[in-house]
């Protein structure tokens, strides 16, 4: 009795203290949120769980559990009454059913994908087969498996014949590298399936080693003749550089599951309209330097590079004086453990042809040259990672950004990982860009122009990821356009590139960063400027609130009740 009496007493005055800062506080017990925090977390897991037991890729059997799972999913959580349930139950029904809802479109384009290919990939059918029957705990005689074995081996042999002839010259270099992957993950299929048996197993190893050598023999030179013949030699003389655009229609359908409603034409203008204040203060902090030419004050400032060896000192004191800044002007709550948790990695010559500018979260993996580069690749990670490139970088991923959102994420309404989004993991880091620049945070010219390469790269981001999945841009001229408009060596300008149409990433991860970070900016607007919240406050609900497309941010810390259906509304940049 007196613990209740102590945890609605704490209610109330946490209530209180929102109130009087135009924030919401929210009451876990309220009217059916503990269901729907159940009915994500049951996702979560169960999204794991057939992870692990089922394959994830040219796996027929596998893409029908996950449908039929979420089938029935999405049908409980649509039974559940919605009028009854909280503004934060609401967020949580609808976000979910948001989401399961995309994982079956999903589930119909990987099958759709894979019919595209099938030609190139169908003779290893029956080695996901075997896989998928061992999973299932069904072993066929190892006198069977090796049968199949050397069957598979003659059609892949006559596969390559076909390949050599020119009879799936058809396959462009986009459709080519998606078959050689699915056939690299059938050769993991295969080595997990003998693994299983062989030496436990005495028949099995007796039966099956020489079929099973020629098979993974034929797999990988098929494969590797795949990425040779039809990705590599059609793919401009870099095969890295081949991305798949989704076209304009695929586009709208990502947008409306991120919510936000806008056409991505309109996006492009927005992110034109960005880039021409950023070129405007670009010139200004030139002719601070001296410089006619934005391109020779650049120029200029990667050449500011610390000596070899000196870049993770520079990095700690980047990162300290950021802490310091946010906490004397009381912006953000930053809890002690947070300070002090994170750790510091070097990134290696291979990963930096990817990442040519160091990555975050609470590890910190800083890009430098190594003595295994060349002279040019030197010069050019030092040139890429100057101080002043570096002082927006470092709060990005450590503290206020990443870090930050990831101690913040573990520890509050973490079943809401469910739904993460770039929109609010990377928009949320480049808020604080933003918002920095407007506290000064920049201590010169040589500060501004480092921190405006970034705004400038964010606003790119838009305009060449949307161009690239429109069709209107390839991947070379997305390299170029960073080069001439931003500013980037040729080198990280083709590693962003590679990284952005790899397809690791969503097709809107890229411009997620400044659309996010505008819809953050104008949410601090209505809040902090127009409603008078506490600063810190709001930023602090943001993160206690964890990962949700930014308008049902604005709906969480509105405390306003969605109806069932929602759709994108919230017209952030006010057009």
């Amino acid at each position: 009795m007196q613990r209740s009496v102590l945890l609605l007493a704490s209610l109330l005055v946490l209530a209180a203290i929102a109130a009087s800062q135009g924030l919401r506080v929210v009451d876990p017990d309220a009217a059916g949120e503990v269901s729907a925090r159940e009915a994500v977390e049951a996702f979560l897991a169960d999204r794991a769980l057939l992870g692990r037991r089922h394959l994830d890729a040219l796996s027929p059997a596998g893409r029908e559990a996950r449908r039929e799972r979420w089938r029935a999913a999405l049908g409980g959580s649509e039974a559940v009454p919605f009028e009854a349930l909280s503004a934060t139950a609401r967020i949580d029904r609808i976000l979910l059913e948001n989401r399961l809802r995309r994982e079956l479109e999903e589930l119909d384009r990987e099958e759709s994908r894979e019919a595209e290919v099938a030609d190139l990939v169908g003779a290893v059918a029956p080695i996901v087969a075997l896989e998928e029957a061992r999973r299932r705990f069904e072993f066929a005689p190892a006198k069977e498996i090796a049968a199949t074995f050397a069957e598979v081996a003659r059609a892949l042999v006559e596969s390559r014949r076909a390949l050599d002839a020119g009879e799936f010259d058809r396959f462009d270099a986009v459709r080519a590298r998606r078959a050689a992957n699915g056939l690299r993950r059938v050769a993991s299929y295969l080595r997990d399936f003998r693994r299983f048996r062989d030496g436990y197993d005495p028949e099995f190893g007796w039966w099956t080693k020489e079929p099973a050598g020629k098979l993974e023999s034929e797999l990988r030179g098929y494969f590797e003749a795949i990425e040779s013949r039809l990705v590599a030699a059609r793919s401009g003389g870099d095969a890295t550089l081949v991305g798949e655009p989704i076209g304009v229609e695929a586009l709208r359908s990502e947008l409306a599951f991120e919510y936000i409603p806008y056409e991505p034409k309109r996006l492009i203008a927005l992110a034109e309209r960005e880039f021409a204040w950023c070129d405007a203060e670009m010139a200004k902090a030139a002719a601070e330097l001296g410089f006619e030419d934005w391109r020779e004050a650049q120029a200029h400032v990667k050449s500011l590079a610390v000596p070899p060896g000196k870049q993770p000192e520079l990095i700690r004191d980047l990162a300290n004086e950021a802490v310091a800044f946010l906490e004397a002007r009381d912006l953000i709550t930053i809890p002690p453990l947070a300070k002090e948790g994170w750790r510091m990695t070097m990134l290696s010559p291979a990963a930096q042809r990817v990442s040519p500018y160091f990555l975050g979260g609470e590890v910190i993996q800083v890009a430098y040259p190594t003595d295994a580069m060349s002279h040019e690749e030197k010069l050019m990670a030092m040139r890429s990672n100057n101080p002043h490139f570096s002082r927006a970088t470092v709060q990005h991923e450590l503290i206020p950004g990443h870090h930050l959102q990831g101690y913040m994420e573990e520890r509050h309404r973490p079943y809401r990982r469910a739904f993460a989004t770039p929109f609010w993991i990377e928009g949320w880091a480049l808020y604080w860009e933003m918002r920095l620049w407007d506290l000064d945070f920049p201590r010169g010219p040589e500060d501004r122009i480092g921190m405006l390469f970034w705004r400038k790269h964010r606003c790119a981001r838009i305009i060449f990821s949307l161009g690239f999945h429109s069709g209107t841009m390839t991947p070379r001229e997305c390299v170029d356009f960073l080069v001439d408009r931003v500013g980037h060596e040729r080198s990280a300008a083709e590693a962003e590139v590679r990284r952005s149409i790899g397809g690791d990433y969503s097709p809107l991860y890229q411009a997620a960063y400044m659309l996010g970070g505008l819809q953050i900016r104008a949410l601090r607007r209505e809040t902090v400027e127009e409603r008078g919240a506490n600063e810190r406050r709001f930023h602090d609900e943001i993160l206690r609130n964890n990962a949700m497309p930014i308008e049902f941010v604005r709906a969480q810390l509105a405390g306003t009740p969605l109806e069932r259906g929602h759709r994108a509304s919230w017209r952030f940049d006010g057009r």
